[in-house]
């Protein structure tokens, strides 16, 4: 049968335990927020390097038609000169640079068609991969919002928390408390039952003192405390 003053230390414990899960709780909220952030970040990489990839293709596009433009004023040039000179050996010599700049005119071309095809896959895979990103990172945003709304109805609760354990320590003496705060400083909870002779904090057997003194056949007025992990004990008979 428990005494008035381990009800009393019961339900100071009980109220301790609410407040510090709530604690913990609110301390684990910023780091889940964080963790969170972290994929947004990640979400938000993974759109700029397709984005830049894009980008790139394009620039590639763009170089190859300014080296087409090139190489097309260089065969007009080569062109007129053709026409204007006299002798058949300078003739000879303008046709094969006209021969080359055209060949070389023609791989540009298979090039500039090849980088236009990688374009609009990449456009394609772009368009596919930003709108189920975004979708991940709207998600993600709404988890976060949820998080934070979750910690300040925490904090309320443990403002609640907070005062309702003040309330369990007024009745609890000033000897007691001391006890019982140094012990949930190593162990919580702090008072525990002991079954079939085993602490139910450390799960070890109790001595032969220890459950005399819970079957009544010590000082009712004192504690009694594991002689294993220093939890305060009561006996239980269920």
């Amino acid at each position: 049968m428990l005494t008035p003053l381990l009800e009393k230390l019961l339900i100071l414990q009980d109220r301790d335990s609410k407040r510090l899960g709530l604690e913990a709780q609110i301390k684990a909220t910023p780091v889940e927020i964080t963790a969170v952030e972290q994929k947004i970040a990640s979400e938000k990489a993974a759109i700029e390097t397709a984005r830049l990839g894009l980008m790139q293709l394009e620039t590639s596009k763009k170089l190859i038609e300014t080296e087409i433009g090139s190489a097309e004023a260089k065969l007009a040039k080569y062109k007129t000169q053709q026409v204007q000179v006299r002798k058949n050996d300078e003739f000879q010599a303008l046709g094969h640079e006209i021969e080359t700049t055209q060949a070389a005119i023609a791989e540009l071309e298979g090039k500039e068609l090849e980088v236009m095809y990688q374009i609009d896959e990449a456009k394609k895979k772009f368009t596919a991969s930003e709108g189920v990103l975004k979708q991940n990172i709207a998600g993600h945003e709404a988890r976060i919002r949820t998080l934070r709304e979750r910690g300040e109805n925490l904090a309320a609760e443990l403002k609640v928390a907070q005062a309702e354990v003040a309330t369990a320590r007024e009745p609890v003496g000033e000897p007691t408390l001391r006890v019982y705060d140094r012990l949930a400083t190593r162990h919580m909870p702090v008072c525990v039952p002991v079954k079939g002779n085993t602490c139910g904090g450390c799960h070890l057997k109790v001595s032969s003192e220890v459950e005399s003194a819970l079957r009544g056949k010590g000082d009712p007025t004192k504690l009694t405390t594991c002689d294993q992990c220093g939890r305060i004990v009561w006996l239980n008979n269920m």
